[in-house]
């Protein structure tokens, strides 16, 4: 390996101290910054992009091999979700604007989950009729479905309907009981069979869905020829997200109000593995009376607090024995929190000044809002957040809540914020500490986003464009980023708004921006 002589010597010679700045520097003249305001320096490259490696902690006890959790937004984070940000090493956080029972289903599916599986398998009664399949393939694309007894995931299966079985039938109306092939003439597998064997069995049966079931017979999961394809073609996921008990790691959210004492103990005991609370302004009493509550009533789960953006908030929070904070107040895309409340922080500079403070108590931090896209990523990390939460990133994926519909010619998806007045009727009022039942001010908005595929895809071409800034600023894991940050070697500067447009497309007549 080629070798740099006499660093030290040129820099003393050549490199002039103001080349950059640390950012002790940046943040500390009373201008708050969001992360297109910054522009890292690039460093010293002697190791390969694919060797960085982005572990990390999400909490005092939680450990990602992937710095990104998803929102605990209720057009974000549901079991499909939580699953498949869990696969690719990340975690997810489940909503709180359902009810407990609801909730609860939500984790113990997240807990059932085996990595490999279709996410959701599409599953219908057999007294479900050829019209319901229509309708599933309209809004979801599946095209096959598995017959269950009781037509859920879980239940006993009966036999499966093939787009073969079906396509050819004019009477829409036939009940799938009468068109599936029935189990008897299935090949299955058990589910304590290692994911190898499965694919194995798979190919060699010459099928193309492989039902998973459990030794009553009840249907577990599903394996298809589409996802094995699917998985060549897509980048590595990489190492899942999993608890001791090897179940992949899960996340939910609760309110600061008495209910909700009942829930963090019904979460707790569906092995819910880290629970955020889902406060607007964080600096609250109430926060403190239910942190101080939950670590003395349910001390094996992590409990992550915020939202705040100041160390004075932070410390409060700290005090208390939060095992993380969450970061940000009025930077997600569909939020209007600053506009309306005038209370908040630019990104950037929350991250970095509480990022500052929580290291002193070990605890780490995420850094949630104002991420758009890798280099955003890049940004909060190197600030201080051991993870990136994403919101609007992964709206409009395939394992985010609700249908796809049309909308212009376009599909989409519904997405809103938490403050935004139709999540406030649905009960997220509680996270914004607001006692009127009567009159709501809206923090958010509420909008459509465009079908971006599946996050299994999306978070893994994501990580590759991180790691190639590490790369290009020099830092080979989140340790070195944080030597860098701390002894001013990573530098940085404050972008005009003439080098923002500078730095991104421009001068084109016309152009397609195909991320991978």
């Amino acid at each position: 390996m080629f070798e740099v002589q006499g660093m030290s010597t040129l820099k003393a010679n050549y490199i002039s101290e103001d080349d950059g700045l640390p950012f002790s520097k940046i943040f500390d003249h009373g201008t708050c910054y969001t992360y297109d305001d910054i522009i890292l320096h690039p460093g010293y490259i002697d190791f390969p992009a694919d060797k960085v490696n982005l572990s990390t902690m999400l909490s005092r006890n939680l450990s990602l091999q992937t710095p990104v959790v998803s929102s605990p937004m209720d057009t974000i984070t549901e079991a499909d979700m939580a699953i498949a940000m869990a696969t690719v090493g990340g975690a997810g956080f489940i909503h709180n604007n359902m009810t407990v029972e609801e909730q609860v289903n939500c984790v113990l599916k997240v807990k059932m989950h085996r990595p490999g599986f279709v996410v959701t398998p599409a599953v219908l009664s057999p007294s479900s009729t050829l019209q319901d399949i229509d309708l599933l393939k309209q809004r979801s694309g599946f095209s096959s479905v598995c017959v269950c007894e009781n037509g859920k995931l879980g239940g006993k299966l009966l036999g499966l309907v093939t787009t073969r079985d079906s396509e050819l039938i004019s009477n829409r109306t036939t009940e799938l009981s009468a068109v599936m092939t029935p189990i008897s003439d299935l090949i299955t597998a058990a589910s304590n069979k290692s994911e190898l064997e499965m694919e194995e069995l798979l190919l060699t049966s010459k099928k193309g869905k492989l039902p998973i079931l459990n030794d009553q017979g009840e249907l577990v999961g599903l394996l298809t020829r589409e996802l094995m394809k699917q998985r060549l073609k897509n980048p590595s996921p990489g190492s899942p997200s999993l608890d001791t008990e090897g179940k992949l790691i899960c996340g939910a959210s609760i309110g600061t109000r008495e209910n909700d004492r009942i829930r963090a103990r019904a979460l707790a005991d569906s092995g819910v593995d880290v629970i955020i609370l889902d406060s607007s302004q964080g600096d609250s009493v109430y926060q403190l009376e239910m942190i101080d509550y939950l670590k003395k009533n349910i001390p094996k789960v992590d409990i992550i607090a915020g939202n705040v953006v100041t160390q004075r908030q932070a410390l409060h929070l700290l005090q208390v024995g939060a095992d993380g904070l969450r970061v940000g107040m009025g930077s997600g895309s569909i939020c209007t929190t600053q506009e309306v409340c005038a209370v908040g922080r630019g990104q950037a500079t929350a991250v970095y000044k509480v990022a500052k403070l929580a290291d002193q108590f070990g605890i780490p931090i995420i850094a949630d809002g104002g991420i758009q896209n890798s280099g955003h990523v890049v940004k909060a990390l190197s600030l201080g957040a051991s993870v990136a939460m994403c919101g609007s990133v992964l709206a409009g994926t395939l394992e985010a809540p609700g249908e796809y519909f049309y909308q212009d010619g376009i599909r989409v998806k519904k997405y809103r914020g938490m403050g935004s007045l139709d999540a406030m009727k649905r009960g997220s009022d509680g996270r914004y500490l607001s006692e009127s039942k009567h009159l709501k001010i809206a923090q958010g908005v509420s909008g459509t986003v465009r079908d971006k595929g599946s996050v299994l895809k999306l978070i893994p071409y994501i990580m590759h464009g991180v790691k190639q800034g590490f790369q290009d600023f020099g830092a080979r894991d989140m340790i070195n980023a944080k030597v860098q940050r701390e002894n001013g070697t990573l530098r940085a500067e404050v972008r005009s708004g003439a080098a923002q447009n500078e730095g991104g497309i421009h001068d084109m007549h016309s152009y397609s921006k195909v991320l991978w």
